[in-house]
């Protein structure tokens, strides 16, 4: 019985789908790998079948979509838009979530590559370092990064990506904030290893204070996918120096912020202003209305949709920084006075009690 693709790519130490394209398309797979395969072809006295190989050249029309999440709503929206473009092209979308994990976002990336995809849209955990997306441009795979913020960055200014400019976009939040009087602005996010967008927004809380003179302090992390704080959490939130307002870098953070803080007592915005990041529509259906950076998801999806199909073809895509705006809703107000931060020193110090 002869050898399989798979024994090759056994032999060789990588995928089949790695394989598979150094058979059918070895312009888009480097060098080393390209004599990697050759090696175990011959080794193995492996030949491919030629007219399997003529079939498997063909375009699938197959788009992978590789996101973090579809229980935030940002990706959903995303994700709607990219299938309304990929309708209009004729193509055909396989969606995969990697729950913000490096390990599911490597198996999702070689699973589409398996499934032959024409190429991919992604959001990854760090563009900027990220060995997934090295080996899609050794091996000349297509793609387009949404979200994932590589504008400016001059070490990887090949990876085409359809974002707004997050680092701006924080510091508008935090400025606004700043012209209602709060110099104590504390901020929540996910964990900042899991997410370049989170810690692109941090640097730009951290940027707009240090330019007002203020020291920030550092963040709070917490998990992405948390559907409430612990006590500990919400207890380092509200620690001394006690803040005014909080910035979250996503809505999803500030509605759970906003929650935990009313289950203490508090009010929002008259004790705490709250401001989010995203634009989430039913950021708008709460009373009071929440104040918060909006991103053009669809058009994210859309764009990034579009951009892919061109680079496909051979042609060279920019990367896309779409426009932001500062929605700015009912959780975020004046600062407060000295005789409503007495309440909140009691309240905060009641939490702080009850996580010892």
């Amino acid at each position: 019985m002869g050898s399989s693709i798979k024994d090759v790519a056994t032999h060789a130490g990588i995928s089949i789908a790695t394989v598979s394209r150094a058979v059918n398309t070895p312009e888009r797979v480097s060098a080393s790998t390209l004599a990697r395969v050759q090696a175990a072809m011959d080794a193995l006295h492996y030949r491919p079948n030629a007219l399997g190989r003529q079939l498997r050249a063909e375009r699938t029309g197959l788009l992978g979509v590789v996101l973090p999440s579809l229980a935030n709503p940002v990706f959903a929206e995303c994700m709607q838009g990219i299938e309304e473009a990929a309708s209009i092209t004729g193509q055909r979308v396989m969606l995969m979530t990697t729950a913000y994990d490096r390990e599911r976002e490597a198996r999702a990336i070689e699973t589409m590559l398996e499934q032959r995809v024409d190429g991919l849209i992604l959001t990854v955990a760090d563009a900027a370092a990220n060995p997934h997306l090295d080996r899609l441009d050794a091996e000349h795979v297509p793609y387009v990064l949404v979200y994932n913020d590589t504008v400016g960055q001059a070490r990887i200014p090949a990876r085409c990506c359809v974002t707004v400019d997050n680092r701006a976009a924080a510091r508008d939040a935090i400025r606004a904030l700043l012209a209602q009087g709060h110099r104590q602005i504390r901020m929540l996010t996910g964990t900042l290893a899991a997410s370049d967008r989170a810690a692109l927004r941090h640097d730009g809380y951290r940027e707009a204070l240090e330019a007002a003179g203020i020291a920030p302090q550092p963040p709070v992390e917490i998990d992405f996918n948390a559907d409430a704080m612990l006590p500990a959490e919400l207890a380092r939130l509200l620690a001394p120096p006690r803040p005014t307002a909080i910035f979250c870098s996503n809505d999803r953070l500030a509605l759970l912020t906003i929650r935990s803080l009313r289950e203490m007592g508090l009010r929002v915005p008259e004790d705490v202003s709250v401001v989010g990041f995203d634009g989430l529509a039913m950021g708008q259906w709460l009373s009071p209305t929440l104040a918060t950076v909006a991103q053009p998801h669809r058009r994210i999806g859309t764009d990034a949709a579009m951009a892919l199909a061109r680079r496909i073809t051979g042609e060279v895509v920019p990367s896309i920084t779409l426009p932001h705006r500062l929605l700015a809703g009912g959780t975020l107000a004046r600062a407060p006075a000295e005789a409503s931060l007495s309440v909140v020193s009691s309240l905060t110090s009641d939490t702080q009690g009850a996580s010892r």
